[in-house]
């Protein structure tokens, strides 16, 4: 089989859906991979080009009447419509896998003119529709032609190489590995003829026939995939012979190990392994989806280096290398389909075909430990429809891999007892108290109450988080304040909390990485969001990134705390330190301050210096530093200036200040909606108000979404909407409420 790239020399026409007239047009010259959002796919305008666009090339093609040629397409978002010289060759929906086309009868030998439509237009029956993140449309990964032989791993078998790879433990000396190849064209007279191959040694040999392309190979002394700690990939070798002649060949990466969850937690091959990881978008600032293996390897170092032992790939299939980076580094993988926030009834197969997909082409990986199915997708509202696409999703993925488990992130609200709860194998939740709601402790009382109820289910966070943005910081940290001290306070709290219990078979943060998300404008940073422990660009590490790998990471290091914010007012500060070592010292100027034995977290006060002074820190011969220095006035950039981040009180309009009235013993948008509703005419005012913003934002806010914000103010509320906030009607709003009275209990 030969392979091709075709990235380069593309032509980009924007906004085009018939082919017909680009004929003798010149577009925009592209290399692949492209997208037409990288730019306004993040910049907080809600308004990035959804639309159908397309990529033409000409291909010279040397063809051959006893070879079958294929073109592949690593993933294009979210439907391609392929045409060959003008002809129709298909149509691909769903915007993550990869997928091919046998075009032989399409080609000439010569000069074939290869167009490709994409159309990332809202759809009613692709997923996904509604989520917190851009759809980046356009041919984002790589693009291969294939020439093969007539006879051949298959390679119409769902985008995959047509191989799968079942070992199975029978004891510590033995693994019994299962081979299955799908063919095109097998005959009686052909073979497929295996090496195992363990660090470029053959292990052991098999053949079998091309018509029973199936085999059990034994193994002794295996090597077990074994996390971070030892990630030991095999290859497989697969050749089909006819005679002296090889037709085609495999070279497949697999590894061996077992994984499972109960309610004391995960285990890897028998020891306990809690999974401790971050989740990923693939996005990248200015480049959208549009990334390459640089990019991917960025990432994983990053990851690597805050010292996480796995990873939630949300919401999507991610690029096959990332997923060959997860096996090689001892990532433990979530994989999931993008079945999310809202259920389109006219989208059931498509949900199956993403879940068919996503499972046969990611077969081979060791690090993939279990297939997510869903992830909040009863925000909207919970149906049976939703309940009954579960069901099918969950018995596709047993009926297709029988060695992994399923799950789904539930949104907070979901009640226990929900019907949809049970249909996977196991469950987590997504939870925000301390960011959107409640306080960071509820997490903790939230895990006992579950704890005490239902003993003997796993229970996991497939989400928690909050965001921050690098230039805010604050001495007195608070909930929706977006500085660095407050996200550095919630996860110190977090961790804590996962400390104390053992039973969590994951926690996964959101996010690793700010990603794009055109229709938000928070935190004064439009079109992001900024729950990252990295920022969008990846340039910069938040403080938060540290807490975590003074738990996770094993390479003694030493991290002062809140560097940026260097000038600072008052007679005396605090200095925290985050490290893994068990000592740390300080140092003003030259001076020792204190040596400090803890764990992870490390606080001094020291009196504030009257000149620009050196603060040092230093640990196991690592240190960190920052030169600090007294101001009267501690600068603006510190500070979200943008409506909503304080306290909401007054705006203006047609040149004259228009001032909130605060009265007391009645409501105003200070308090929160929860206890505004617990009143008729306060209950009556919200819903007219939530009608009035669906109708507006053509999203349906559900009975579970309501009681989800019930715990925030409507001025935390209003500040989330950023620029989009009419003020007008949030005054209007405050005065309404100033004449509702509140109750004793209130």
């Amino acid at each position: 089989m030969k392979v091709v790239n075709i990235n380069d020399s593309w032509e980009f026409f924007k906004g085009v859906s018939d082919i017909s007239t680009i004929k003798g047009e010149r577009g925009e010259a592209v290399n692949l991979p492209h997208t037409w959002n990288n730019l306004d796919g993040q910049d907080g305008e809600n308004d990035y080009f959804r639309g159908s666009c397309i990529y033409s090339k000409v291909v010279d093609i040397n063809k051959k009447t006893d070879k079958d040629y294929y073109i592949e397409f690593r993933g294009a978002n979210a439907v391609a419509t392929l045409y060959i010289n003008n002809m129709f060759v298909g149509e691909h929906k769903g915007g993550f896998s990869t997928f091919r086309w046998n075009i032989t009868e399409y080609i000439v030998l010569g000069n074939n003119s290869i167009v490709v439509k994409v159309d990332n237009s809202p759809m009613e029956d692709v997923y996904p529709q509604m989520a917190d993140f851009t759809f980046f449309g356009g041919l984002y990964r790589a693009v291969y032609l294939i020439e093969a032989e007539k006879s051949r791993f298959d390679l119409d078998y769902w985008g995959s190489d047509g191989v799968m790879i079942t070992p199975t433990l029978r004891d510590k000396d033995r693994a019994v590995v299962n081979i299955r190849a799908f063919l095109t064209n097998p005959k009686a007279e052909q073979e497929v003829c295996i090496e195992l191959v363990d660090e470029g040694q053959v292990v052991a040999t098999a053949c079998m026939s091309a018509t029973k392309p199936t085999i059990d190979i034994n193994l002794d002394n295996p090597k077990l995939w074994n996390g971070v700690d030892c990630p030991h990939l095999y290859k497989a070798k697969l050749r089909l012979v006819q005679g002296e002649n090889v037709l085609d060949e495999r070279v497949v990466s697999w590894g061996i190990r077992e994984f499972k969850v109960d309610k004391d937690g995960s285990w890897l091959n028998g020891r306990k392994y809690p999974l401790r990881g971050v989740s990923r978008h693939q996005d990248r600032q200015d480049m959208g989806w549009a990334i390459t293996t640089k990019e991917h390897d960025e990432d994983m170092a990053l990851i690597k280096e805050v010292g996480a032992n796995s990873i939630r790939l949300a919401h999507y299939q991610h690029d096959q290398y990332f997923y060959d980076l997860c096996d090689k580094n001892g990532m433990v993988v979530w994989a999931e389909i993008p079945y999310i926030s809202v259920h389109l009834d006219k989208a059931d197969d498509n949900a199956l075909a993403q879940m068919r997909e996503l499972v046969i082409q990611n077969y081979n990986h060791p690090s993939i430990c279990m297939w997510g199915i869903s992830n909040e997708i009863t925000i909207g509202g919970e149906n049976q429809n939703q309940c009954e696409l579960h069901k099918r999703l969950n018995e596709l993925c047993h009926s297709l891999d029988s060695t992994r488990p399923t799950t789904m992130a539930n949104v907070s609200m979901l009640e226990p007892n929900a019907p949809i709860i049970d249909i996977p194998d196991m469950i987590a939740y997504n939870h925000y108290f301390g960011w959107y709601v409640g306080e960071v402790e509820d997490n903790a009382k939230w895990l006992d109450e579950w704890r005490r109820n239902y003993p003997n289910k796993p229970i996991g966070l497939s989400e928690y988080g909050c965001e921050a943005v690098m230039d805010y910081h604050t001495n007195s940290p608070r909930q929706g304040d977006y500085t660095q001290e407050y996200q550095a306070f919630y996860h110190e709290n977090m961790l804590d909390i996962f400390d104390k219990r053992p039973y969590l078979w994951c926690t996964f943060v959101w996010n690793m990485f700010d990603f794009g998300v055109d229709s938000r404008n928070e935190g004064g940073v439009k079109g992001r969001n900024n729950k990252g422990l990295v920022t969008y660009d990846r340039k910069t590490k938040k403080d938060s990134f540290y807490i975590y790998k003074a738990y996770w990471s094993k390479e003694p290091f030493v991290h002062i705390t809140s560097k940026g914010y260097n000038k600072r007012q008052g007679k005396e500060t605090k200095i925290k330190v985050y490290s893994n070592c068990d000592e740390v010292g300080l140092y003003v100027g030259k001076t020792l301050v204190e040596n400090k034995k803890g764990r992870h977290v490390f606080d001094f006060c020291i009196p504030m210096p009257i000149f620009p002074t050196r603060i040092r820190a230093v640990a196991k011969g690592c240190e960190d530093s920052f030169v600090l220095h007294r101001v009267v006035k501690e600068p603006n950039k510190y500070t979200l200036q943008s409506k909503g981040a304080e306290v909401i009180n007054w705006f203006e309009k047609d040149g004259k200040k228009v001032e909130f009235e605060y009265k007391d013993g009645y409501f105003s948008i200070r308090d929160k909606l929860g206890d505004i509703m617990q009143t008729e005419e306060g209950d009556k005012l919200i819903r007219i108000m939530m009608d009035r913003a669906s109708q507006q934002s053509g999203m349906k806010i559900s009975g579970a979404m309501l009681k989800m914000i019930g715990g925030m103010t409507v001025e935390r509320i209003a500040g989330m909407m950023g620029d989009k906030l009419d003020m007008q009607e949030l005054y209007e709003l405050n005065k309404a409420l100033q004449n509702i009275k509140k109750k004793e209990n209130i």
